[in-house]
């Protein structure tokens, strides 16, 4: 075992998973996280309302399971996110099916690149039309990574391959915007972590996902409202021109002057 494998076994990791009524794949989803080929510490699977049984399958599955009364995908997020006690939290949402090697990938590469603190990865469709899934997920985080790196100035993060350090969460806990269900939990998040942490796509993250955005038109329009909404509730602090600037004088006079000790 290298020494990068080592390193990455001695790290503890927190998993969380927000859901709301979606008991099959979230049943599909442990599974996949039990098939791990690195151990997980702990699974928070935070309960954001359930009708269904889905806090049952993961009780059964010997998740940890929590409640968040607040209705929304940010607050239950930003609730697991508490909670976890990993010096890496992953996150993924209940339809996704991560590959064996997810945890151990982002584990290794944590160790390899000190100076990362968040990876994001991809995904891939794992139903609907089988001759679309390719094109669709390329054209769908594409278009995501287009249209929101002029608004941050640097690469977003994709909730549903999602991993960064324990001291990034709690450096931006009070910042999100969790009381506000209407937000885009992974863009705010990027707009939040992006301008004094360094965010970095891992390839090696392999993550597979329900087709579900694309089921109807009003799925995929609410997910649009969300995106254009959080852009616009950081503005005018995060206007794209003010937040440019903002991000080269941050990383070419704040940044290393803090790297030499020095009081700015």
């Amino acid at each position: 075992m290298n020494s990068a494998r080592l390193a990455a076994e001695k790290a503890r990791v927190s998993v969380v998973i927000p859901v709301k009524d979606d008991s099959v794949a979230l049943a599909r989803c442990l599974r996949a996280l039990k098939k791990q080929t690195r151990n997980i510490d702990e699974i928070i699977v935070v309960d954001n309302g359930s009708s269904d049984s889905s806090a049952n399958v993961a009780t059964a599955a010997g998740a940890t399971v929590v409640t968040c009364e607040e209705p929304g995908i940010p607050a239950a997020s930003a609730h697991g996110y508490d909670l976890a006690s990993g010096d890496f939290i992953l996150r993924l949402d209940a339809d996704c099916v991560p590959s064996g090697i997810w945890v151990q990938s982002i584990c290794e590469a944590f160790v390899r690149r000190p100076d990362v603190a968040v990876f994001t990865g991809g995904a891939r469709f794992i139903d609907g039309p089988k001759a679309l899934r390719g094109p669709i997920a390329v054209a769908y985080l594409a278009s995501y990574v287009a249209t929101t790196l002029p608004a941050l100035g640097h690469l977003p993060v994709f909730g549903s391959n999602l991993a960064m350090r324990r001291e990034v969460w709690r450096s931006a806990r009070f910042k999100v915007h969790r009381h506000d269900q209407h937000v885009h939990d992974d863009l705010d998040l990027a707009f939040h972590i992006g301008e004094r942490y360094r965010i970095r796509y891992l390839a090696d993250a392999s993550m597979g996902m329900s087709m579900r955005p694309f089921n109807s038109a009003r799925s995929f329009a609410l997910r649009m409202y969300r995106g254009f909404r959080t852009v616009l509730i950081h503005w005018p602090a995060d206007f794209a021109p003010v937040r440019w600037v903002k991000l080269v004088l941050y990383r070419t006079v704040v940044a290393p002057r803090r790297q030499k000790g020095t009081d700015i």
